[in-house]
Parts: C-alpha cells; structure tokens; sequence
C-alpha cells in the first residue's frame, strides 16, 4: 500500500505542470537567450523543454520540476549550440551584429554579453544561473549535474574571467 501512495504522490499533476510554466517560462526563457542571443531559438528551448517535461511528467515530483526543467533547458540549449555551430550560423549571426557598425559602442551590457560569450558553456551557465537567476549552489548543481563545490569552483573561475576581460575592455575604453 504505501508503495502504491509512494508512486502516486511522485506524478506530476496538470496543475503542477501548469504552475512550473507561469513559475518558471521566463527564467527558461532568459537562461536560453543569454546562451543564444536568438529570440526564435530561444522559444524553441522553451518549447523543448516543457514539452520533454510533460512527456516525462509521470516520472517527475512537483517538488522536483525547478531542477528537471532547468536541466532540460541546458541539455536542449547546449544540443542547439552545438547544431548551430556545425551549420555556422551562430557565427554569421554574430559577427554580423558585431560588424554591421563602424561607430564604436561602448555599451557595458553589450561587453557583459561579448565577456560571457568568451566562457566555456558550463561556466556561462553556472554564473547565469547564479547572478542572473539568483539559483542557490545547490539548485544550480542539481541543474548542470554537477556537485556544489564544482559550482563553486565554476562561478569562481567565470567571474575571474570576466573580470579580467572587463579590465582588459576598460583598459581599450
């Protein structure tokens, strides 16, 4: 009996999945263009990642969505990362952007974004989670698969990098 209630209590219900999408789209959302700077690539994560979680939803605890969905995203935006650049076409992409002014920008947010674009994927990922979505070491380590103190080590080696990149910009400035 109670391992019947034990598998029953572990099925998301339509009414948690639909409070993880009000609770948590935007976030995803956030995380995913940060990584992509593409709006239509970043709904498609979006998408993704929702509809994996309710093909899953049986198998997944209300408590527990925050963490599968945030896992699903960055496994999703990692496998588009990885598409594009076999295509090429975040590269275009980007050196479009870059290049499409010869006036000088000396926008802070826009050498944020160029000193995150620099990490590697997982740091990037650690230190967005961190600073940008406020996720504790230990729901960033359940996100990435990761332990607490990897995470840790992680945001420290991506906020040194970027200070160092900062400092490098400031010094061109």
């Amino acid at each position: 009996m109670s391992v019947l209630l034990t598998s029953i209590a572990a099925i998301m219900t339509v009414k948690e999945y639909n409070n993880a999408v009000d609770l948590y789209s935007d976030g995803i959302y956030r995380f995913a263009i940060k990584h992509l700077r593409n709006e239509m690539l970043a709904d498609d994560v979006v998408q993704e990642t929702f509809a994996k979680v309710w093909q899953k939803h049986e198998d997944i605890q209300g408590t527990k969505v925050k963490s599968y969905l945030f896992t699903t995203a960055y496994t999703s935006t990692l496998d588009v990362i990885k598409k594009e650049k076999r295509s090429g076409d975040m590269e275009n992409v980007s050196q479009q952007e870059v290049g499409s002014s010869n006036i000088p920008n000396f926008d802070i947010q826009e050498h944020l974004e160029q000193a995150l674009g620099t990490l590697p994927e997982v740091q990037k990922s650690a230190v967005l989670l961190r600073d940008y979505e406020g996720y504790s070491y230990d729901e960033i380590a359940d996100i990435l698969e990761l332990n607490a103190s990897q995470v840790k080590v992680y945001i420290f080696r991506a906020r040194k990098s970027l200070k160092a990149y900062l400092k490098r910009i400031d010094i061109l400035v």
